[in-house]
């Protein structure tokens, strides 16, 4: 449909808040620019006619107050490629600085599923770990563009997150990588981490069948890790009060995922909880104590439309795997 911005609401780099016609929107600026009170624009509906898990957002496509607009890219790598809206994003695997070791000398990665899992994961590592430097890596498996996650935006204001990489055609991190396996070498050889966490952006895809959802690339990050010789670790899914019986107590998509990771890998669980999975000879489990953790921060992020104070199982998982991680320390020697 086609409107009028009635109101500017608020403004970050990559991203603007606005109103359309008193409807609720975003505009991408690092795709179609920014907008201005009065500008006549073109607003995708379909997320909100749908009723997905867009917040009641529209999206503005395009703005009709201009004929054309310009924003050069790093290039020549583009993402979202072969759609009207591809950018000339470039690639941190072209930069001089890039030089990767050959080996991860056993970085923890944390892998995750849901995008909440990202906050939980990065808190408890901050609160175990102030001074080390945990990298955030998006994958493209929900929300593209990065500058939607308010999450990540708090937590790189507070420095929780050192930095962020979006992977794949994710796009609008502090670096942009091809692919995971660069990525993760970004992530270390470019912005200094201490430890990395792997998980999508907002939004998440999911089917009532066994391998139709997005959170199975978790089998991907593990993998990858343990190739690149980092220690991959799980934040498993779980919940008490999701209203779906397969998402109750550990989700069956954890469950899918931890029975079919093929590498050595660890998953964090909160002491005093068990794992009713059957687990491969790959995978060892951690129980981790959360006794020390200031838990206020946890209470108020929300996961599947529920505050963590709501569900504490939610978090209480993502938070043992932040800790584990703060635990591990990379051979800072083999990285160098």
């Amino acid at each position: 449909m086609a409107g009028h911005v009635t109101a500017l609401v608020s403004q970050r780099p990559g991203m603007q808040r606005v109103e359309v016609d008193g409807h609720p929107a975003y505009v991408l600026t690092e795709l179609i620019g920014p907008v201005e009170l009065g500008d006549r624009v073109v607003v995708n509906t379909t997320a909100v006619d749908l009723g997905l898990g867009s917040g009641g957002f529209h999206i503005v496509h395009w703005n009709l107050a201009r004929d054309q607009w310009e924003h050069p890219g790093a290039g020549p790598i583009m993402k979202l490629r072969y759609t009207s809206l591809q950018c000339d994003t470039g690639a941190a695997e072209e930069a001089e600085a890039f030089k990767p070791a050959p080996d991860l000398g056993g970085l923890p990665v944390v892998a995750c599923d849901l995008h909440s899992h990202v906050a939980w994961v990065a808190m408890a590592f901050h609160q175990r770990a102030p001074h080390r430097r945990l990298v955030y890596v998006m994958t493209d498996q929900a929300a593209l563009p990065l500058a939607l996650s308010d999450r990540v935006a708090e937590l790189r204001e507070r420095g929780v997150l050192a930095a962020s990489v979006s992977m794949g055609h994710a796009f609008g991190g502090d670096y942009e990588a091809v692919n995971l396996y660069s990525a993760l070498q970004v992530a270390h050889a470019m912005a200094g981490a201490d430890a990395v966490v792997v998980g999508p952006g907002p939004g998440v895809v999911g089917t009532r069948t066994r391998l139709g959802f997005g959170g199975l690339e978790v089998l991907g990050v593990t993998d990858a890790a343990a190739r690149l010789g980092g220690r991959p670790i799980v934040a498993v899914r779980s919940s008490d009060a999701d209203g779906r019986a397969e998402h109750r107590s550990i989700s069956h998509h954890s469950a899918t995922c931890l029975g079919m990771i093929s590498v050595p890998t660890l998953v964090a669980v909160p002491n005093g909880e068990t794992l009713p999975v059957d687990l491969l000879a790959s995978i060892r489990a951690v129980s981790v104590d959360l006794a020390q953790l200031d838990l206020e921060p946890f209470a108020s992020v929300t996961s599947m439309g529920r505050r963590g104070s709501d569900d504490p199982a939610s978090w209480r998982w993502p938070a043992a795997a932040g800790l584990l991680a703060a635990d591990i320390r990379a051979d800072r020697a083999a990285l160098s």
